[in-house]
């Protein structure tokens, strides 16, 4: 099986309590491709500046990622966006964002890249993901988007959601694309429009994962050190549809998509660990078999009935 991934790559100025990098490696494709690639081929499709060297090249292309479909543009720069977290690392501020190359790209993929059996969407403009979706022929497609969107492109966005199997987006930008303030409500409004799968990120709080038969819900694996949550979400994404499109024959089982939310949870939490993309890029299977096991044993409990009054 083999994954196409369509979103940005960027260079991000992070500072949080605990430190401070500046023009490191990011972009949510960037984030994805690194988690996705441990079960999966990866294509990933997006542009550079030309002040993306060889070296980020070569972690993005860890574990074998393809990066043909990485366009380099002459005289241009990478996107590029700064911001601060405070203490409460679910919140925080845009200092500066710089579109650069991003702002007129025109998603160009190769037959590889549009003969993928995964697609995901990542947080691009509407009207660039549909155009991606009317070139490929993918068996199962995902999608995230962003607040800007759902403001701005509210009815183009809801027709692309029409079209892929699963959403992912965090609570909050459910809450506003469906103006319900129950999650799980909001979550049914956005199944209604087509998708068979919805995945609300929630920060620290972990993710919920809603279909028209049932939900289910993790915490986010309990960490002693977070020092950067940058791309946490899309690192996530990868781990979770990298799952799938690994037991792609078994996507709509609810076992497999339990086991598929674990496994991006167990990714994101090795993501938030290190600055950008410096822990999951060295990580190892056998760090990720390790926190989804230890993830299954602290959320597991055996019910033993007791005796109740009334």
């Amino acid at each position: 099986m083999s994954v196409t991934v369509v979103g940005s790559l960027a260079f991000d100025t992070v500072a949080t309590p605990f430190g401070r990098r500046d023009r490191m490696l990011g972009g949510a494709a960037t984030h994805f491709a690194l988690a996705a690639s441990f079960f999966e081929d990866i294509h990933v499709v997006g542009p550079v500046g030309e002040d993306f060297t060889d070296e980020h090249v070569a972690v993005l292309a860890t574990r074998g990622t393809d990066v043909a479909d990485v366009e380099r543009i002459s005289g241009g720069r990478t996107f590029f966006w700064s911001g601060e977290y405070g203490w409460d690392l679910n919140a925080r501020e845009t200092l500066d964002t710089q579109l650069n190359v991003f702002e007129h790209f025109a998603p160009k993929l190769s037959a590889a890249s549009r003969g993928c059996d995964v697609l995901f969407l990542a947080n691009i403009q509407p009207a660039l993901q549909r155009a991606v979706l009317e070139q490929c022929a993918a068996e199962f497609v995902a999608l995230d988007s962003m607040n800007l969107w759902i403001e701005i492109a509210r009815d183009a966005l809801t027709a692309v959601m029409a079209r892929v199997d699963c959403v992912i987006l965090n609570d909050a930008e459910l809450r506003q694309l469906t103006g319900r303030p129950n999650l799980v409500t909001a979550a049914r409004d956005v199944l209604a429009l087509g998708p068979s799968v919805v995945v609300a990120k929630q920060g620290e709080y972990g993710a919920a994962l809603i279909t028209s038969d049932g939900f289910f819900s993790l915490p986010a694996y309990p960490l002693e050190t977070v020092v950067d949550p940058t791309g946490a979400g899309d690192t996530f994404a990868g781990g979770f549809v990298g799952y799938l499109a690994r037991h792609l024959d078994q996507a709509g089982d609810p076992e497999v998509l339990r086991r598929a939310m674990a496994y991006g949870t167990a990714l994101a939490s090795y993501n938030v660990e290190r600055f950008g993309t410096d822990r999951v890029a060295k990580l190892t299977a056998a760090e990720i078999h390790d926190r989804v096991d230890r993830l299954q044993e602290m959320t597991r409990f055996d019910h033993l009935p007791a005796p109740l009054v009334g």
